[in-house]
């Protein structure tokens, strides 16, 4: 009975979704790259059931953001043997302690955020290490924080061009694909486009423009569950949503999984993680 509602709930649920991307890449503007969008769904905390589940229903690209439980998802004997054809997004702050073990993740189809230099190096060093000269390069986003918060990764803006154009010269095994950037959470839209999703924009054109790159060769990842649409509608060619297809997350307790050496009482727990997908 479970599995059976569970199928139900996320097949009404992502067909919901994916008719919200048509209508909102319809109302884009024709001088737009028609570049049909990207529905990447994401699937953290939530089990292999409801990937395969929703991957029964044709959806393919998934998203994650730990890379710990990228590896256990994409390694779960489930999914490896129902889900053939999955491409998978890490859409996380990548450590460059954990790339290795990042790459090494199968189906992996594109790392939407690399916001360094030195992260690119790396990566691409340890692709060709690990997959070998023969293999197929890996799909790269740059990730941009075009909201200046400290509590967002990403590269400031102003230094896209540099990084993408080292990305372009000096990384063989990666296939730069676009700017990615997650943005101000809830932004009011009766004040207007989202800014953060207008700086990308400019950014790209400025990437474009710089390294001579055609402007429908570079990808924008940018809108979540609440503001989907408008990044279509502005130009986005990459979505990452998540709780309106699987439903909300459960996030452990963290000061219940905190060992606690000391009698003393314990602090409040912290508050759960916003969902910003």
């Amino acid at each position: 009975m479970w599995k059976a509602a569970m199928s139900e709930e996320v097949r009404k649920a992502l067909q919901s979704v994916i008719e919200r991307v048509n209508q909102a890449a319809a109302r884009r503007p024709k001088t737009l790259p028609a570049v049909p969008p990207r529905l990447v769904a994401v699937s953290k905390t939530k089990p292999p059931e409801m990937v395969v589940e929703a991957y029964r229903q044709g959806q393919r690209n998934f998203g994650e953001n730990y890379v710990n439980e990228l590896v256990d998802k994409a390694s779960d004997p489930l999914i490896l043997e129902s889900c053939p054809e999955i491409k998978w997004h890490f859409i996380g702050h990548l450590q460059k302690k954990n790339v290795n073990k990042l790459l090494a993740v199968p189906n992996l189809f594109l790392m939407e955020t690399i916001d360094s230099v030195n992260l690119a190096d790396k990566v691409n060093s340890s692709w060709q290490r690990l997959r070998g000269a023969g293999t197929q390069r890996l799909k790269v986003m740059v990730q941009i924080n075009t909201s200046g918060e400290q509590s967002k990764h990403g590269l400031p803006p102003e230094e896209t061009v540099n990084t993408v154009k080292h990305i372009l010269s000096h990384c063989s095994a990666l296939h730069f694909s676009g700017l990615m950037t997650i943005g101000r959470y809830g932004y009011d839209l009766t004040l207007g486009p989202n800014p953060d999703f207008q700086m990308l924009l400019s950014r790209r054109q400025e990437v474009c423009e710089s390294l001579k790159l055609p402007l429908e060769d570079v990808e924008l990842s940018m809108g979540m569950s609440t503001d989907f649409e408008h990044a279509i509608e502005v130009g986005s060619t990459n979505v990452r949503v998540g709780s309106i297809i699987f439903g909300n997350r459960e996030y452990p307790n963290s000061a219940a999984n905190t060992p606690n050496p000391s009698p003393a009482p314990s602090p409040a727990p912290s508050p759960a993680p916003i969902d910003f997908f």
